[in-house]
């Protein structure tokens, strides 16, 4: 099971996958203004490649801009691929 936690600051902030206690991954994003933030680097660790890391952080991203009223921006070419297929999750895309 792969469990998602989220750190963040006044300017950036990242979502991080762990699967059994060893990091997996991480998405980092960067804060544009109050209300919106630039998701522009996802990373999965060679050995959990295609075990859909990458999608929960991702996830874990868009479950966080709706809880809080945040639009999301994805600059990173994974999280822009990832919005243009799934159209359920395009709520949260700035527009």
């Amino acid at each position: 099971m792969t469990e998602v936690k989220q750190n963040n600051d006044e300017k950036h902030g990242s979502f991080e996958a762990f699967i059994d206690g060893k990091r997996a991954g991480v998405m980092t994003y960067t804060w544009a203004g109050e209300g919106r933030f630039i998701i522009d680097h996802t990373e999965v660790e060679e050995a959990y490649n295609g075990k859909g890391v990458g999608k929960e952080m991702l996830l874990a991203a868009v479950d966080f801009a709706r809880k809080n009223n945040k639009k999301i921006i994805p600059l990173c070419p994974f999280a822009k691929a990832s919005f243009q297929k799934s159209e359920e999750l395009q709520d949260v895309l700035v527009n």
